[in-house]
């Protein structure tokens, strides 16, 4: 069961997010918040897998709650406006419902939650651990790690340039990223992120990955990249 908590101002909007929830199998509601406060306290003390919130509530807005949360934490946003779109990607958050809100609507936000729920949750020693999924053009995108050469960022979206395959874009951000994914991606840039399998050689500070493709390592990260590269060295 993934356990979930409902937060909005409006009392109404409120008890209709309670009520999809609990007459979803396989969603658990925790609680009720009618502030992004009574959320905090409830994250805080409780194990919660999966937050509704609404981004418009006053002295503290959902998206403002969201930016205090680690990006582990599972978001679906929920508003009135539509404008707020593209902002609630930018904190990751798993979808986004336009009010008014159907059951339909709500409930495929619930699946997609639920994938990527179990997709997180089934650890670093499984057959799981080769690939990650993103959000890309409204669907969830399978992207093996061995096929990435790097990452590069573009304003408020990523791209996934993979090896011998057309590339993807997702709107997420490096920073997730380079928390989420393996050992071997290696954050050289403030805009790449390269995997350490597809380096063929470096030249003058910069990186040569299998597609000649010359990235140059910034110089923040110098150090850094010195010593996981010492690591692989003889």
């Amino acid at each position: 069961m993934i356990k979930c908590i409902a937060v909005d101002d409006e009392p109404l909007a409120l008890k209709q997010l309670a009520s999809y929830i609990e007459r979803t199998p396989f969603l658990e509601l925790v609680n009720e918040c009618s502030n992004a406060f009574e959320a905090m306290d409830v994250i805080a003390k409780q194990h919660i897998d999966l937050i509704f919130i609404d981004i418009n509530m006053p002295e503290m807005s959902g998206m403002e709650l969201a930016r205090t949360l680690p990006d582990t934490k599972n978001i679906v946003f929920t508003t009135a406006y539509s404008e707020y779109a593209v902002e609630s990607y930018k904190v990751n958050a798993i979808d986004y419902l336009l009010k008014p809100i159907s059951y339909e609507d709500f409930l495929k936000s619930a699946n997609k939650a639920n994938d990527v729920i179990s997709i997180n949750s089934k650890g670093p020693d499984n057959n799981m651990n080769d690939h990650i999924y993103v959000k890309s053009e409204g669907n969830l995108v399978k992207i093996i790690f061995k096929d990435i050469l790097y990452i590069e960022s573009m304003s408020e979206y990523v791209v996934f340039h993979l090896n011998k395959k057309d590339n993807i874009m997702s709107l997420m951000s490096l920073k997730s990223l380079d928390i989420t994914l393996p050992d071997k991606f290696i954050r050289v840039h403030r805009s790449f992120i390269v995997n350490m399998e597809h380096i063929q050689r470096i030249e003058r500070g910069r990186i040569f990955l299998d597609n000649n493709k010359p990235i140059k390592v910034g110089d923040q990260y110098k150090d850094k990249f010195k010593s996981i590269l010492d690591n692989f060295t003889m």
